[in-house]
């Protein structure tokens, strides 16, 4: 006999074939999401000048509301000719670790904004607001990517790899949600054998269109087919896209995604703060989205550096008046290429945050995700290894965790201290530790190198 609470969600899910739940939600909460389509095809019809007119006039504007109306940003901006956007201070999400009513702007309240925090993963959550248009105009910009693909985000059914809260109020907001999006939620914290083989029956009997998720489990999934010798894509023939999103995504991940799931792979970095930033085209451009946001590549001076560059992501929300996120660090190295244009910045990559730097005893530092790719290209080779993390504990001291089917052998460990010592230097100590299952975040994402080195 099903629970009350478990009724009621198998009567929503009846129902949602009836109705985009997903439109009347927005809706009903008062989400101008068809205003913000016609503005997003407006500021994307615009040529390259008057694009340059566009942003210019909506950085001023922005700047403007806040240094009018919120406190916060009046405070930071006290001794600065808010007039020129260098000067302007780059906000790191520390700044913003106060209560969220010293962060609103004048007349904006949890009950008329969009109230949301952060996973936490890299560090302390932190909770913000988004004015309603805003959070529309970043679904805008979700529907108008997907459809690059032929999904319509608003209503095709959708695989889902996230974490989810195990029991209790939080676990049924998410399946409500869940059902409201049309998705079924794929667990992530389970990536034995037996999970993986449900998974695969239960895209044998689903309709599926897209799959959406954290890139190590959807790898894990791939890997899984790859054992097999199966094709997503012809146990489930409906599907036509997945889009990996809050974890790297290596090359030779993609080719295994490519090849055993059988779908175009679609790259989505983002942030709960900003929404989607940067989004994989057909032909296989990383987008950056430039219709409501304005990214930046800083040096350690906050100095912009030239594309091709390496340097830190700021980015400013050019529509968001509930809470400023101008010059706003989200905390990551990255490089724009070389032909970016100011309408057009291509994403060459994210090399990862600047949290988990690896900082060695020579004094040498290198992205933290550089040590865990020197190690994926020898661990992974024989399809022993399922998982791994490398965790930094003292300047020269490093533990590999892993998940596999049987120890490392010496000669694999080897060749591991011997390529890490070639990329990086001598005199390390390597430890590993052989795992049945990884630890992950409270959200479900891996975390592929922590540093806990002050």
């Amino acid at each position: 006999m099903l629970l009350i609470h478990e009724y009621f969600l198998f009567t929503l899910h009846q129902y949602r074939f009836k109705v985009n739940l997903f439109n009347l939600t927005l809706k009903l909460k008062g989400f101008p999401i068809e205003k913000a389509k016609r503005d997003l095809a407006e500021i994307q019809s615009k040529s390259d000048k008057a694009y340059e007119i566009y942003l210019s006039s909506r950085k001023k504007a922005i700047v403007d509301y806040h240094v009018n109306h919120n406190k916060f940003y009046q405070r930071i901006t006290k001794n600065v000719d808010t007039n020129v956007w260098h000067k302007l201070p780059v906000i790191k999400k520390s700044d913003l670790q106060i209560p969220l009513k010293e962060r609103l702007s004048t007349g904006f309240t949890v009950k008329n904004s969009h109230i949301h925090k952060t996973s936490g993963s890299s560090g302390t959550p932190l909770i913000f607001a988004k004015d309603k248009y805003a959070h529309a105009l970043s679904w805008a910009n979700f529907i108008d990517r997907y459809a690059w693909y032929g999904i319509d985000a608003t209503n095709a059914k959708q695989a889902r790899f996230y974490g989810i809260p195990i029991k209790g109020l939080g676990y049924y907001k998410e399946r409500f949600k869940d059902i409201l999006g049309n998705r079924f939620r794929f667990s992530v914290f389970d990536m034995s054998d037996v999970q993986l083989e449900w998974n695969i029956t239960k895209f044998k009997t689903t309709a599926f269109e897209y799959i959406n998720g954290y890139t190590s489990a959807i790898v894990q999934l791939a890997k899984f087919l790859e054992k097999k010798n199966m094709i997503l894509k012809d146990v489930c023939p409906t599907l036509k896209l997945c889009i990996v999103t809050a974890e790297m995504l290596f090359d030779d991940d993609k080719t295994l995604l490519e090849t055993y799931i059988g779908v175009p792979i679609a790259n989505e970095y983002g942030s709960a703060e900003l929404s989607l930033i940067a989004f994989n085209t057909p032909e296989n451009e990383w987008i950056v989205n430039t219709e409501d946001l304005f990214i930046e590549i800083l040096d350690d001076n906050d100095a912009p550096v030239e594309n091709g560059i390496e340097g830190r992501i700021v980015v400013t929300s050019l529509y968001n008046t509930a809470h400023p996120f101008i010059r706003y660090d989200i905390g990551d190295f990255g490089m724009l290429h070389k032909t970016s244009t100011l309408k057009k910045p291509i994403l060459q990559n994210v090399i990862g945050r600047t949290s988990d730097i690896v900082v060695l005893p020579s004094g040498k530092r290198a992205a933290g995700l550089t040590f865990y790719y020197i190690t994926k290209t020898v661990i992974e080779d024989d399809a022993n290894v399922k998982e791994f993390i490398i965790e930094q504990h003292a300047l020269d001291t490093f533990k590999i965790r892993y998940t596999s089917k049987a120890l490392l052998s010496e000669a694999k460990i080897n060749t591991i201290k011997k390529e890490i010592k070639r990329y990086l230097e001598d005199g390390l100590t390597i430890n590993f530790e052989r795992q049945s299952a990884l630890k992950r975040t409270r959200g479900g994402k891996l975390k592929q190198f922590t540093s806990f080195v002050k």
